[in-house]
Formats: structure tokens, C-alpha cells, sequence
């Protein structure tokens, strides 16, 4: 597997999972918060929700919105990277992110 797929997909499950972070704890924190991980998760996003702005409707709830951006993050992962991959079905374990997380979460528990 080409290094190169591996970088694109790592990053963009981070990005994935930090936008979906940032809506989970912004269930129980404010935006504004002096929360640390609140803090980092509004630096590291807002430039991302940004880029999303013009084709994110207005009616969204605000909180609603960076899981809103992560959604095109993972339709581009699920559809676009399998087939860059090769694989013929596709399916979570098709992610290289979550499928080395799933190996290693299964190589300590047997």
C-alpha cells in the first residue's frame, strides 16, 4: 500500500475525528471556554469550517456544524479512498485509521 494514501487518509481522519470531538464536547462546553482540549479543538477547526462556509445552510444549530464539515470528511474516506486502495467493497474497516486502530485494540485484548 502506497505510503502516500496512508498520509491522505490518516489526516483526514483526524480531521474526521477532531470536527466530531470539537461537537461532542461542545454539547457541555462553550466555544469561548478556558476548557485546554476546547481551546485546541475551536484552533485546530475553525480554519476547516471556514473553507466549509459556503455550502453550509444557515439553519444548522451551531454546534451542529463542524459535524455537518466532518460528514464530507467521511463520505470522501468511505467512497474515494477504498477505491484508491483497491479494495473492492467497502465498509469502516476499509479505513486504514480506524482498521489499524481496530488491529491494535484486538491485538491487546487477546
Amino acid at each position: 500500500m502506497p505510503i502516500w494514501i496512508l498520509f491522505v487518509d490518516y489526516i483526514l481522519g483526524i480531521i474526521m475525528w477532531t470536527l466530531i470531538g470539537r461537537s461532542a464536547m461542545n454539547l457541555f462546553q462553550r466555544e469561548d471556554s478556558n476548557f485546554f482540549f476546547m481551546k485546541v479543538f475551536v484552533k485546530m477547526t475553525n480554519p476547516i469550517i471556514k473553507m466549509f462556509k459556503f455550502i453550509t445552510p444557515s439553519f444548522i444549530i451551531p454546534i451542529f456544524i463542524p459535524l455537518y464539515v466532518a460528514w464530507f470528511f467521511y463520505m470522501f474516506r468511505f467512497y474515494a479512498m477504498p477505491y484508491m486502495l483497491g479494495y473492492d467493497v467497502m465498509g469502516m474497516l476499509s479505513f486504514p485509521l480506524e482498521s489499524d486502530i481496530a488491529k491494535e485494540i484486538y491485538r491487546l485484548f487477546n
